[in-house]
């Protein structure tokens, strides 16, 4: 489900709602390799495939960050605004990894407003993506993730 807005200040008038919940999207292990590279976190965890099925989780993880990275697809699956020139990240307020992606597993997120205001530069929110993986209790991950939307 995509919600659709007009301009960036009508997200002044959906704090407290959820946007949207993406499509599931698997994660492989091509994916965290990439990501290993970009970043530099080459731990056995992640990488090797053959280690890490003895290891605490049975299997390689993804990246907590590979997971918080997916924040602009996701955002972008449940939000268009049609008159918008940009929207720039500002940073992040808090994120939490309360659960392990396996390689293999798919995770979908649910978006919400959680603040927004008018700035001279346009409308500073947070959004708050709870990334869900299929089958399991907890999240994958939290993050409160600030957006000027101009």
């Amino acid at each position: 489900m995509t919600t659709y807005l007009d301009t960036p200040a009508d997200l002044l008038e959906r704090v407290g709602q959820d946007l949207g919940t993406t499509d599931w999207m698997k994660i492989t292990q091509q994916q965290v390799d990439l990501f290993a590279d970009a970043s530099g976190d080459h731990q056995w965890i992640h990488t090797d495939p053959a280690r890490a099925v003895n290891g605490p989780f049975k299997g390689t993880i993804a990246h907590g960050y590979l997971t918080l990275s997916l924040a602009p697809v996701v955002s972008g699956q449940v939000l268009q605004i049609r008159e918008l020139t940009a929207a720039l990240n500002y940073g992040l307020n808090r994120v939490r990894f309360p659960a392990p992606v396996r390689v293999g597993s798919q995770i979908r997120a649910t978006v919400t407003v959680t603040h927004a205001q008018q700035k001279t530069s346009g409308v500073e929110a947070v959004f708050t993506p709870t990334y869900e993986i299929d089958g399991e209790q907890r999240p994958a991950c939290v993050a409160y993730v600030i957006v000027l939307n101009s």
